[in-house]
Order: C-alpha cells, then structure tokens, then sequence
C-alpha cells in the first residue's frame, strides 16, 4: 500500500512524536509497504493515512475523510492528546476519534481512558527499541539518566530537585538530556546545573548518543505529569536498564502495575527517598533490573512489526468486505 504517515513534529525534531512516527514508517517499510512522511495531508494520494495525535493531526484526519471518504485512517492516540486534551473536552481531539477508521494507544491502559464509544475499534502496540553501546558513566557514580525535553508536562525539574536532598555521602548523580523548550527553562536549567552539583543538564542531543547515556547509567528517571507511553520506558527495557517512574499509565502499561519503582507524580522527597534506597539496597537495584530485563520480549521490534502487519490485515478486510480495493499486499505483487 501507499501510506502515508502524518505527524505535528517537523523534520529533524527530536520530540516524541517524530521518534514514533519515524519507527512506524519503518515497521511499514519493512513489511513491503511505500510509505512517505509529512507534517499534515495536502490531497496526495495514498491507500492509508496514519496519523499522530488527535488534537494537532484533527486538519489532516478531518480533510482526508471530507475529500477521500474510502481512505482508512489509523490515528495514534498518544499522550497529550490522549489525556489532556479528550478529558478537557477537545472537539477536535473527539472528532478525529470519531472519524478514524482504528486507534492505536501505546499501551493497553490508554484504551480506558478513550469514550467507550470508540474503543472496540483501538488496539495498543507498545513502542519497541534496540539496546545500545553505552556510554560508560564517570568512575564512582551510581548514574541517573532523564531524557526528556523541558516541558512543564515532563516536570523536568523534579530530579534536580531530588537530587538536592540526598545526603552527603551519596554517590547518586542526574544527567538530563533534552531541549529547552518551555519559555524560561534554559536559563532555569542553566542556573541549576551551576548550583546543583548532582544534576547536569547536557541540552538537545542526538538519539544516538542519548541512548548510549542511558545505556551507561544505572537508572532511568521517568518524572512526567502524563506520558501516552514513554519511547525511553521500551529504550530502558532493550538496555536492561532499571525505571524509576511517577505512577503515570503510560508507564504502568507497559511496565506492570507492581513494578517496585514508582513515586507520586510531583514527588520530589519520594524520588529522593527511591534513589536513595536504589543506591543503598542491592536487593532493590536488582529487583529493578531484573523487570526491566524480563520486559525485553515486549519491546522486540519484530513484535510491534507483528502487530501492525495485524493491524493491516484488519483494515484490508474491512474494507474488501465493504467494496473497497486497497492496493495489492506485498505478497501479492510482482
């Protein structure tokens, strides 16, 4: 088929968004399909339209269903949108779930969370990763890694601020990767990491090297207000890296509601107390790395290809059954 996937986040972002939208086109190209990118639908053709995000990607599912009725839409319902948007009641955010033809959540609690309306036609396909080389941490450093982007949603802060109240003797040190993109929070970074000892900011990074950090480091730092499903959850899970996470779904749903390492979203004193006892406790440090370690089959990227090969399937059938040709499947091609 001829797909195009749509996404808010322009070429050469680093945002979430494009991560996804970038490896989505990859399982898509793998399994035989021609698939091209873009930032909204102008009119070209195309047998299948993904598109990311409910509220920012409402222009293209909107157009596309006015202009081409018989095209399916596969629209990712993937974190703001998901929920912040629906539950202040975006009109956007509900049509384009209204118009979609399936959803696709990156994690199985985000269905709970949709209308009831809409949710026999959602499926979750958790984010799949590879392990990467690391990038060995400093000599007596029990590492911490947060890559995430400073946003107010992230709370990106709250493990500088944790990291101030451990005790003088820890060994526990914060590298945050990830732009500053919330007014005020370069200068805000810049000042801590001059007054923080235990917190470095290293500003935007390439992916590579950002995985290989998190690759080096004893624990990854999850400290969001709200994830759809977090793409550096399934990276920590491929590298074998133990999580510590606020009690978010988008982390619950991919790494099990009994997971020893959550703390209250906005937490900072639990945090610090986590780190501690990580650092502290071998049982503990373990425990975590053993979950982490066990969660690798869910993020093989061979099982989130499966799924979305699955996913195809459903659409194809769906729509010969109502008279609707799609191209031919790979297989099918000469």
């Amino acid at each position: 088929m001829r797909i195009l996937v749509v996404t808010p986040a322009a070429r050469g972002s680093r945002k979430g968004n494009r991560v996804t939208a970038l490896r989505w086109a990859g399982h898509l190209r793998a399994l035989g399909h021609r698939v091209a990118l873009a930032e909204t639908w102008r009119g070209e053709p195309c047998d299948l339209l993904v598109a990311l995000h409910a509220t920012k990607s409402h222009a293209s599912v909107a157009r596309i269903r006015a202009e081409r009725p018989e095209t399916p839409v596969v629209l990712g319902v993937v974190g703001t949108d998901l929920y912040e948007d629906l539950p202040a009641g975006s009109p956007e955010a509900r049509q384009s779930l209204d118009l979609a033809t399936r959803l696709v959540l990156l994690q199985p609690l985000g269905i709970r969370a949709l209308p009831e309306a809409v949710r026999p036609k959602a499926t979750a396909i958790v984010q799949s990763a590879c392990p990467a080389p690391p990038i060995p941490a400093p000599p007596g450093v029990l590492q911490a890694c947060v890559l995430a982007h400073l946003r107010s949603v992230k709370d990106p802060f709250l493990a500088a601020d944790a990291a101030r109240r451990l005790p003088p003797r820890s060994r526990v040190r914060v590298v945050h990767l990830g732009a500053a993109l919330d007014p005020g929070a370069e200068a805000r970074a810049r000042r801590e990491a001059a007054e923080n000892p235990r917190w470095a900011w290293l500003g935007d990074r390439p992916r590579r090297e950002a995985r290989a950090r998190l690759a080096g480091s004893a624990l990854l730092v999850v400290t969001s207000r709200l994830e759809g499903g977090a793409n550096v959850v399934s990276e920590a899970i491929a590298c074998g890296v133990p999580v510590l996470s606020t009690r978010v779904d988008g982390s619950v749903g991919v790494l099990g509601p009994d997971h020893p390492g959550y703390f209250p979203v906005g937490d900072a004193a639990a945090l610090a107390a986590l780190l501690a006892r990580a650092e502290d406790d071998a049982a503990l440090l373990a425990e975590l790395r053993c979950r982490s370690e066990r969660l690798r089959p869910l993020v093989e990227p061979a099982r989130e290809r499966e799924a979305w090969s699955a996913l195809l399937a459903e659409i194809r059938f769906a729509s010969e059954r109502a008279g609707k040709r799609l191209s031919a499947p790979p297989s099918a091609r000469s």
